[in-house]
């Protein structure tokens, strides 16, 4: 599969049946494309499996009632439609992209309780998410712009208005020949990257901010797991910008980015270690076992 979103062969599953890729549309009218009532998951499968695949389903729903959306399926049709994709789709290792928003109906001001909610599932191939920086190391800026407070944007949510900073903060971090942003909360701590967590390392233990402001990723909570699993010690915590200096390896945690090792954020300069190389070959051996 090649070429434009919008112009490939292939199935997507909408509203509970598989149509052709080209005909998965909406109307212009659609409200999450004027009040961003949407939200999804990203997800990988390996081998014909997808990783943790009822827990993204079972967030999903989450995220929906989060932001009173109810979503009209369960966790079992959610898991079959998205086997199905691949199905159709001839895919054992793929992307998968579940989606949920507020259709065209009889609304279309800011609120939306009369319209449908409606729902998808995309899965397509996807290589590295960030090219060749699991052997180098990704380049990261520090974006300007900051993760809301938590009274500010349902942050429980993988909701699609959140990630409108994330966009923003991607664009000028790539017009400045990085991969990425690494984002501050609102209070001036470290928080993510524009869509995976970050994690550091320093005499030999991991630090990570706390998940109190930002979604607390599911690649992120197994890749504490592990580290758990070999005794290495976690620290989830505020950490101040200050701080960076004193690391001496990072990565980066998401499904699409796995477990990405970070050479550079900003001034500040990290070595692709031992314990970055091998938490990214277990997580690998992980999803694939």
């Amino acid at each position: 599969m090649a070429g434009a979103y919008d112009d490939r062969d292939g199935k997507i599953w909408m509203d509970g049946e598989l149509v052709d890729w080209r005909g998965a549309n909406v109307h212009i009218l659609t409200h999450a494309m004027h009040y961003a009532s949407s939200v999804f998951e990203g997800e990988r499968a390996y081998n014909g499996k997808i990783f943790e695949s009822r827990w993204h389903s079972e967030r999903l729903l989450k995220s929906g009632e989060v932001i009173d959306m109810p979503i009209p399926y369960s966790v079992d049709e959610i898991e079959a439609a998205k086997y199905a994709v691949m199905q159709a789709n001839g895919l054992t290792d793929a992307y998968v992209r579940a989606l949920a928003w507020r259709g065209a109906g009889d609304d279309m001001g800011v609120s939306s309780k009369r319209n449908p909610v409606r729902m998808a599932v995309a899965a397509w191939s996807w290589g590295n998410y960030y090219g060749d920086a699991k052997t180098k190391g990704a380049k990261l800026d520090i974006a300007k712009w900051r993760r809301p407070a938590p009274e500010t944007a349902p942050y429980q949510a993988k909701a699609a208005g959140l990630y409108m900073i994330a966009t923003m903060s991607k664009h000028a971090a790539e017009a400045k020949g990085c991969s990425d942003a690494m984002m501050f909360d609102y209070r001036g701590y470290v928080a993510e990257a524009t869509g995976a967590n970050i994690f550091f390392v320093k005499d030999g233990e991991v630090h990570t901010p706390l998940a109190d402001c930002f979604l607390n990723g599911i690649t992120r909570q197994t890749v504490i797991r592990m580290l758990g699993e070999r005794n290495i010690t976690v620290h989830q915590r505020h950490i101040m910008p200050e701080e960076l200096e004193s690391f001496e390896q990072c990565w980066l945690t998401g499904t699409a980015a796995e477990v990405t090792p970070v050479g550079q954020i900003g001034d500040y300069s990290f070595e692709v270690g031992a314990l970055t190389r091998s938490m990214s070959e277990a997580y690998e051996a992980l999803v694939r076992a």
